[in-house]
């Protein structure tokens, strides 16, 4: 027998937002850190400032992405009632459109008409979300799944440079925070690579330049202005 193959595609929903999460986490949180430190801040409220960042953060990125999700979620949920009030008033239309796409896909007209006769007999309504609409189980909208993920990973990705901040307190502590920061996002990237089947070392190379980006820009302007940004 030969191996079965293990897609990755089915991940996407919840990688997508576990990455997106733990990235901004590190990112925000280490050039917040970075930011009121530049600005000659005491350690008390640079850990402050770095454990505000941390709640906020998480559930900022918890409501948006459960609201972002949602969105697309209600989308699908019309569309398929859409589809289910065409079925039930027009199923002859319905059927020939769904022999249109077999036949643009590669079918022969005649094998075209009994695949979408068969598949309409099993699950009419499960044919035309798939094969019309490009809805599969696998793909649909998890609002739940999606904001969890991005609360917990953000939360993951933000106690890395708190915790730097913590143990490191004095002149050193920005680099500190940003070489860990940096050393985490190319960790992240070579994980969401791995686990995505992509290439490592171009992810892990792109998240970290960004990252490190923009916590030395956060850094410079709170060094440039004495402010926290």
């Amino acid at each position: 027998m030969p191996a079965k193959e293990h897609h990755r595609i089915f991940r996407s929903n919840w990688l997508r937002a576990a990455v997106l999460g733990a990235n901004d986490g590190i990112v925000s949180t280490a050039s917040l850190i970075t930011g009121v430190a530049a600005a000659q801040a005491t350690h008390g409220a640079i850990l402050t400032s770095g454990l505000a960042g941390l709640v906020a953060g998480a559930l900022s990125m918890a409501a948006g992405e459960y609201v972002s999700v949602r969105s697309q979620a209600d989308t699908e949920a019309a569309d398929l009632r859409l589809e289910q009030r065409s079925l039930r008033r027009n199923s002859g239309e319905e059927l020939a459109e769904l022999v249109d796409i077999y036949v643009a896909r590669g079918l022969t007209r005649e094998l075209a008409e009994q695949v979408a006769r068969q598949l309409t007999s099993h699950d009419a309504l499960d044919a035309h979300a798939r094969d019309e609409l490009g809805i599969s189980l696998h793909n649909r909208a998890r609002p739940v799944q999606a904001a969890l993920a991005s609360a917990a990973s953000f939360a993951a990705g933000a106690a890395v440079p708190l915790a730097v901040a913590v143990v490191s307190p004095g002149p050193h502590l920005i680099g500190w925070v940003i070489g860990a920061s940096v050393c985490c996002l190319a960790s992240l990237g070579a994980m969401a690579a791995k686990a995505g089947g992509a290439p490592i070392a171009p992810a892990a190379l792109r998240v970290t330049v960004l990252g490190a980006a923009a916590m030395a820009v956060t850094a410079g302007v709170g060094a440039l202005f004495g402010v926290a940004v």
